[in-house]
This record gives C-alpha cells, sequence and structure tokens, in this order.
C-alpha cells in the first residue's frame, strides 16, 4: 500500500515536471537550464527508492573544467546516481536514441539534449561526436559507459573505442568512475527500487595528450584498470556505511553533504 502511494506522487510529480523540463529545452540551445531542473526529478527517484550515495573522491575533479567520464555500467539507475553524485557538473550522456522514446526519461534526454546515435549508422556515430565536441565547447562534460550497454553480471565488458576517440579529439582528460551497489538496487528487468547504498568512486583524471585516434589501446587500458580496481564483488557489494573525511553521502542519509 505505501509503495503504491509513493508510485502515484512519483507521477503527480513527475508528469507536470516532464512537461515543464520539455518547455525549457524548447529555448535553450545546449539544454542547460533543462539539465538543471532535472537535478530534483534525479533526486526525486532516488529518495523515494530509498537509495543513499556514498561518494568519494570529488577532490580529483574540478568543477570549472570538461571531463569525459568513463563509467562501468550495471543498472538503469546509474544515470540518476552520476546526476547526484557530480552535481556541480552539467553533464550530457552518449546514448541509443532508443532511449528518447522512454516516458518521461526520453523526454528530459531530448529537453537537457543529450547526445543520441544509431549504432547501426557509422555516419551518424560520426555526427554523434560532432554534438559531443560542440557540447563541450559549452562548458558542458560528456559521460561514457566505454562497455556499451550494461553488464548482466556486473565484470566489465569489452571496452568500445568511441568515447577515447572523442577524448583524444576533444583533448579533454578522462575521469574513470567507479558504481558498486546499483544492480542491487535495481537489476536488470526490475522496475521497483530496492534501496540501500549506491558508491560512487571518482579516480583522478588520466590525461590524453600524447594519444592519437589510431593508437588508444593503452589509454583504454588505463581507464580499464583505474574502474577496475576499485570493483567490489564485480560492483555487486553494497559498500559500508561509516564515511570518513574523503567521503559524502547523498541521499537518504544524516548526513546529508554535497561537497567534500
Amino acid at each position: 500500500m505505501f509503495y503504491c502511494l509513493k508510485l502515484i506522487l512519483f507521477l503527480l510529480i513527475t508528469v507536470p515536471a516532464a512537461l515543464l523540463t520539455v518547455l525549457l529545452g524548447l529555448f535553450d540551445a545546449h539544454g542547460k537550464l533543462a539539465y538543471r531542473f532535472s537535478r530534483s526529478w534525479t533526486a526525486l527517484i532516488l529518495n523515494m527508492g530509498g537509495v543513499a550515495l556514498k561518494v568519494v573522491g570529488r577532490e580529483n575533479i574540478d568543477p570549472s573544467r570538461q571531463y569525459v567520464f568513463m563509467v562501468n555500467h550495471q543498472s538503469n539507475i546509474d544515470i540518476p546516481v552520476l546526476v547526484q553524485s557530480l552535481m556541480n557538473f552539467q553533464l550530457r550522456w552518449i546514448a541509443k536514441r532508443e532511449l528518447l522514446w522512454i516516458p518521461f526519461f526520453g523526454w528530459a534526454m531530448w529537453a537537457s539534449k543529450h547526445i543520441t546515435l544509431n549504432r547501426a549508422d557509422p555516419l551518424d556515430a560520426v555526427k554523434s561526436f560532432q554534438r559531443a565536441r560542440e557540447r563541450i565547447a559549452a562548458g558542458i562534460s560528456v559521460v561514457v559507459f566505454p562497455e556499451g550497454t550494461r553488464s548482466r553480471d556486473g565484470k566489465l565488458l569489452r571496452f568500445k573505442k568511441g568515447g577515447f576517440f572523442l577524448a583524444v579529439q576533444a583533448n579533454r582528460p578522462i575521469v574513470p568512475v567507479t558504481i558498486n551497489g546499483s544492480r542491487l538496487a535495481l537489476p536488470a528487468g526490475a522496475w521497483r527500487l530496492r534501496g540501500g547504498i549506491i558508491e560512487v568512486i571518482i579516480s583522478k583524471p588520466i590525461a590524453v595528450e600524447g594519444f592519437r585516434p589510431g593508437n588508444l589501446r593503452h589509454l583504454s587500458a588505463q581507464v580499464r584498470e583505474a574502474i577496475e580496481s576499485h570493483l567490489l564483488n564485480n560492483g555487486s557489494q553494497a559498500p559500508g556505511t561509516t564515511p570518513n573525511p574523503s567521503e559524502a553521502i547523498v541521499g537518504n542519509n544524516p548526513l546529508e553533504k554535497r561537497s567534500i
């Protein structure tokens, strides 16, 4: 019964919020206003789902700079998790175009000017990278899931080259980010959040100077090693609840902190 009431409340808030987000997107070339507004929606999703975030390593990144964030991908909840974990950044995803057809979520993606692509069309991929460079030039950071899809068992899949090509072409550092616990909070095929703690570990940026589009294997290996080194039981283990001075808890937790 309580879950049904929460679902009704969520829909009552989400429907008008989604419509307002679309309206904002009509008047903003880069979707910055719509993205700011959508942050509140992602916070609502996590809080109503009983999810708290444990964010480690914010001191490694500078909010005044633009990065290419590369993140392991295990769950549909990863995007709201990243929006809340990187609150000081304007973020845009490179994602498959089919996501635009998801009610509310897809509308917010369109309004915020996320970068979608048709994975079956190589020419469209080239256009998508051009749009990503335009976002970076406008002061926006880009998020890439280098595996290209969700991992069903939490183990890192083979990395695709596109995100590395973008980082080198745009000359922006890559920030490896590891997510632990999202697969437990929202497994594949599930729509109801189980709650709990999701850990986000932000590694130090990796410079791309000296790399060329035709030789990205070493760069990919560095990013993979950084992400993999922080995975707990293939990303499925729920982290501990005791923070230390280099950690921040965001969401359903008495320690409501936004910076470290």
